[in-house]
């Protein structure tokens, strides 16, 4: 093997999820990835922590994109639409490439494992976390920082279901504004 390869971290993430596809995450060690991508168990460990943290590499663009679209929103623009925003921003990072492939491929893998579950649940505790945390530098009062970040978190999980799986393949930020107007209809009928 050659001291540099490009794309390493990319190549380690295919082959972790081709080998959890194919043998379940338990039964895969981080030396059969390596070995996959054409790398050493230490590259493996300069871009990753554990194998669990391949499936999670992408955590912190996601709170970064969400904090940055509440932080660029202009002033007094209600917290729902500030949330509203930042949860369709996240788009860019889901529509990049075959991201939608991998993406259910990665789902199907934590939906197996009760374990992944949990880390995926902590994952999006944090990711509601800095939504909060950004609502309130954005001057919305705690409580109702905290409530709609709730809300957007939970507006997040359904539409993300909703795009791996959606027949018409339509845009992230599409399936956003309907899951929004869908709960607006239910709390003002």
């Amino acid at each position: 093997m050659s001291r540099w390869e490009p794309n390493a971290r990319g190549r380690l993430a295919q082959a972790a999820l081709a080998l959890y596809g194919e043998r379940g995450y338990e039964k895969v060690t981080v030396a059969e990835i390596a070995a996959r991508a054409g790398l050493t168990e230490r590259t493996f460990f300069r871009h990753y922590a554990d194998k669990r943290e391949v499936l999670f590499d992408g955590s912190t663009r996601l709170q970064q994109t969400l904090t940055e679209a509440v932080a660029a929103a202009p002033a007094g623009r209600p917290p729902i639409e500030l949330v509203g925003a930042a949860i369709a921003a996240l788009g860019a990072l889901f529509e990049a490439d075959e991201r939608r492939e991998f993406a259910r491929q990665r789902q199907a893998i934590v939906d197996k494992n009760p374990d992944l579950q949990e880390r995926e649940l902590v994952k999006l505790s944090r990711l509601g976390d800095a939504l909060t945390d950004a609502l309130h530098d954005h001057d919305v009062p705690v409580p109702a920082a905290s409530l709609a970040a709730q809300v957007g978190i939970a507006v997040f999980r359904v539409t993300f279901v909703r795009w791996l799986d959606d027949p018409a393949s339509r845009p992230f930020p599409e399936l956003v504004r309907a899951a929004f107007e869908e709960l607006a209809a239910m709390t003002h009928p």
